[in-house]
């Protein structure tokens, strides 16, 4: 069965200024459009057709350079776009509690996260994860990967990401990937990131 690139949950223009209309509509609609169609050309036909994307993605070294990169492409939006809200907002209840334990603070967090995006060379991602033993953790992947993969450095499940390569902000920010990094703060989904991190709570718990 072909995995679906899910309608986005807000207008192109809804993350003005921080994320601009334009940038959106080429990243979801030709950016994030190419990797799911490749990912379905690639699995056409074969086994992975039949399993979720996370279990493609869980055994990503076993698969082709074109599996790995398309289903990571096509995983790694999908999640962003979830992410993000034009209604902005801050992190409450057990996220919130969860944030201190790791970081000291939100402030703390950003520091670290930002960091990761900044330090990025060349494409690829930042993340706040769920690590296997059940706790957040920053971590960042090259490309396409994500922490979701039998090859990253850094393994759990994603809850909030930001995507670094140069087309997510390239028309507005230019090289400026810090003032964009800065920028992402403003339109997080903070509740969306909350129920994710519920479900890996769960699941890291039950492994």
């Amino acid at each position: 069965m072909a995995f679906e690139q899910k309608a986005l949950p807000y207008a192109y223009d809804a993350l003005e200024p921080h994320f601009d209309a334009k940038t959106m509509e080429i990243h979801y609609g030709k950016h994030h459009a190419g990797y799911t169609s490749k990912l379905n050309n690639a699995i056409e036909g074969t086994d992975l057709a039949n399993h979720s994307i996370e279990d493609i993605l869980k055994n990503a070294g076993s698969h082709s350079a074109g599996v790995r990169n398309n289903g990571g492409g096509f995983y790694n939006h999908s999640l962003f776009w979830e992410i993000l809200s034009p209604k902005g907002g801050a992190p409450s209840g057990d996220l919130e509690t969860a944030i201190k334990d790791a970081f000291g603070s939100l402030d703390n967090l950003k520091e670290k996260f930002n960091a990761a995006a900044a330090t990025r060379f060349g494409s690829g991602w930042a993340w706040l994860i769920v690590g296997e033993d059940g706790k957040l953790h920053v971590t960042s992947t090259p490309n396409q990967d994500n922490p979701l993969m039998d090859v990253a450095e850094v393994k759990g499940t994603p809850i909030l990401g930001l995507d670094v390569w140069e087309h997510a902000y390239y028309l507005k920010y230019q090289n400026r990937r810090p003032d964009y990094i800065s920028a992402f703060w403003n339109i997080i989904n903070w509740e969306k990131v909350g129920e994710k991190y519920k479900a890996a709570e769960k699941y890291a718990a039950a492994k």
